[in-house]
């Protein structure tokens, strides 16, 4: 593939970008774009197909591109473009929102003709390095398959509480490009990365960067788990290289050459390392000092949270934050909603929203922060592999209820390699109700079943809102959950929602998918939320 980048930089202020893709990351580059000078041409699928003619002139008075269509932005469709090259002879660079594959015909008609091909990262980094809003900031760079969000919420909270102004963004939700502009300046960047970004930003260059794991997800966009491992390697290219040596992906990633590596661990840290001794996080690699945390007071709790506290503080140490910031930030951090969050409680077993989990790297890890859990999981798996999440977590599986489209790829890996784990899959079915079909294993209290159950196991319908089946779904995977609860030997801990798949197919994101969750825990008879009455 060609080089993303191109071979040379063009001068912005005077430039013709085409901008693909007008959500969060594409309005943000458009925006900035137009207040340095540049023509924008803003194309996305939904202006219309090439039929509708090559601009869609008027867009409704609230739609977030009516403003930048005020100012001057160009809108086109993504089919005008592809179908008619004609476009690349007038035109400096191409932006492309994370979504954009590097096969994606936009992306490789761009490269064919020669020009450079950035995302929205990729133009930050180089506004913020060339000083167009200022000295540059500094960046920390965080990514993995598991955990990069919480990492990287921690991390502001620990800069933050060492006296410098810091701000998490990119992947988390705010792009880095608005971060640049915020009031008061923003010092450190704490900037999650996804793998989509860190393909298309291959100039960025942090004072450090992390990559915590790397298990197989996003192979439907990167085609391979190598292009997929590739990508998130480009967080170590800075000053400073941080790898978990707890995984064995992450922690054979090349660095540059020049680059200072440095492992994290939740082990007991060898010399240039950070990690874990008799409760304490350790650092032996910045001389930050011996007693960073204590990690019984950490959040979420596990082995999870801990790699991203131990991740968080060797970031931090890595630009001179001290250990009394380190300390008092991680005491008092607390996870952001759908990661890891307790929604409602029954008889002393917790309702867990890891909505956020969105592949089965991220569920195991979910799993294995609890002693015993019923699993409600299922969605999108996006050509990831549940095998290694169900072999790596079935002695502590009371049950498992699978929802959504790649539902039975995660019965068919409970059968093969956890048979003994009681099932259940939920779906709507053509008449638009509900349809459970459970494993032959006995379940106390179930609701009534038909007369002549499959011999494969018994099966059971419950009425839909046909205004919101998918809550009617998650209503009845949550009963489902709690009825295997009940019915188990050893009793739960918590039954855990971490889906290991996208929520697409059933919800607007994982956030919905959470809420929906929390909604039915509570409606159960008994629920409780956390904390009430206290």
């Amino acid at each position: 593939m060609a080089d993303p980048v191109g071979a040379t930089v063009p001068d912005l202020s005077t430039a013709t970008v085409v901008v693909a893709g007008a959500g969060t990351a594409g309005r943000s580059a458009a925006d900035h774009l137009l207040a340095v000078g540049a023509r924008v041409v803003l194309a996305d699928t939904r202006f219309g197909s090439a039929a509708d003619g090559p601009a869609v002139d008027r867009p409704v008075a609230d739609d977030p591109v009516a403003p930048l269509h005020e100012r001057g932005a160009r809108l086109v469709s993504i089919d005008a473009l592809t179908d008619d090259p004609s476009w690349t002879v007038d035109t400096d660079l191409v932006v492309v929102s994370p979504g954009f594959t590097p096969t994606h015909p936009l992306a490789e008609l761009a490269q064919a003709h020669g020009l450079p091909v950035w995302g929205e990262v990729e133009l930050a980094w180089h506004v913020d390095s060339a000083g167009v809003l200022g000295p540059p900031r500094t960046w920390l760079v965080v990514t993995g398959t598991n955990g990069k969000t919480t990492t990287t919420s921690m991390l502001e909270q620990i800069v933050t509480t060492g006296g410098r102004e810091a701000l998490a963004c990119g992947n988390i939700g705010l792009p880095v490009l608005d971060a640049l502009r915020r009031t008061p300046r923003v010092e450190v960047l704490c900037v999650e990365m996804s793998s989509f970004q860190l393909h298309w930003a291959p100039s960025v260059h942090p004072a450090a960067g992390v990559v915590l794991n790397v298990a197989p997800d996003h192979l439907d966009w990167h085609g391979t788990f190598a292009a997929y491992a590739e990508a998130k390697a480009g967080a170590l290219r800075g000053e400073v290289a941080i790898v978990g040596l707890d995984d064995e992906v992450a922690s054979g990633l090349a660095s540059p050459a020049g680059a200072r590596r440095v492992g994290i661990t939740l082990a007991e840290p060898r010399e240039g390392q950070v990690g874990i001794v008799d409760g304490r996080i350790v650092d032996r690699a910045f001389d930050a000092g011996d007693d960073l945390a204590d990690v019984e007071v950490i959040h979420p709790p596990g082995p999870s949270g801990r790699t991203d506290a131990v991740a968080a503080a060797a970031l931090a140490a890595a630009i001179g934050v001290g250990a009394d910031a380190i300390r008092t930030a991680l005491a008092d951090f607390r996870p952001a909603a759908h990661r890891g969050e307790v929604v409602a409680v029954i008889d002393g077993v917790a309702f867990v929203d890891d909505s956020k989990a969105t592949n089965p790297h991220a569920a195991q890890a979910a799993v294995l922060g609890h002693r015993r859990v019923v699993l409600v999981a299922g969605g999108l798996l996006k050509g990831a592999d549940v095998t290694d999440l169900v072999i790596g977590t079935r002695d502590r599986l009371a049950g498992v209820v699978a929802i959504g489209r790649d539902r039975t790829q995660i019965v068919d890996a409970i059968a093969r390699h956890a048979p003994e784990v009681p099932t259940v899959t939920l779906f709507t079915g053509d008449d638009g109700r509900v349809t459970i079909q459970r494993t032959a294993v006995a379940v106390p209290g179930a609701a009534p079943l038909p007369a002549d159950p499959p011999v494969t196991g018994t099966s059971a319908v419950t009425d839909v809102d046909r205004t919101n089946p998918s809550q009617s779904v998650m209503n009845a995977a949550v009963a489902e959950a709690w009825t295997l609860a009940v019915g188990a030997d050893d009793r739960p801990d918590a039954v855990l929602l971490a889906p290991a798949a996208a929520s697409f197919d059933m919800f607007a994101g994982y956030g919905a998918r959470g809420d929906a969750f929390a909604g039915a825990a509570l409606a159960l008879p008994g629920a409780t939320r956390p904390g009430a009455g206290r």
